[in-house]
């Protein structure tokens, strides 16, 4: 069985239709079946897109002050992003 394939087979229209909405929000006009007409840049546009609703990265940002100076603060931001 190929890594990326569907495990569930009641989840293969789920998909497709995650697939056409994450399409429409980037602006890429898909149809159903063969899409080889798209460039790289759309196709990969839409998988992108999937990939950021899937896993959405969150911004922390945390104030600290500096132990050898004090009334210093430095703020540092962390992405934090889930991986499967």
């Amino acid at each position: 069985m190929a890594k990326n394939s569907i495990l569930v087979p009641q989840a293969k229209e789920a998909m497709e239709r995650f697939k056409m909405e994450s399409a429409a929000e980037v602006g890429v006009n898909l149809k159903n079946g063969y899409n080889g007409e798209l460039t790289s840049k759309q196709a990969g546009s839409v998988g992108g897109q999937m990939v950021k609703n899937i896993c959405p990265v969150r911004t922390m940002i945390f104030n600290r002050n500096y132990r050898w100076v004090d009334g210093h603060k430095k703020a540092f931001t962390y992405n934090v992003g889930i991986i499967a």
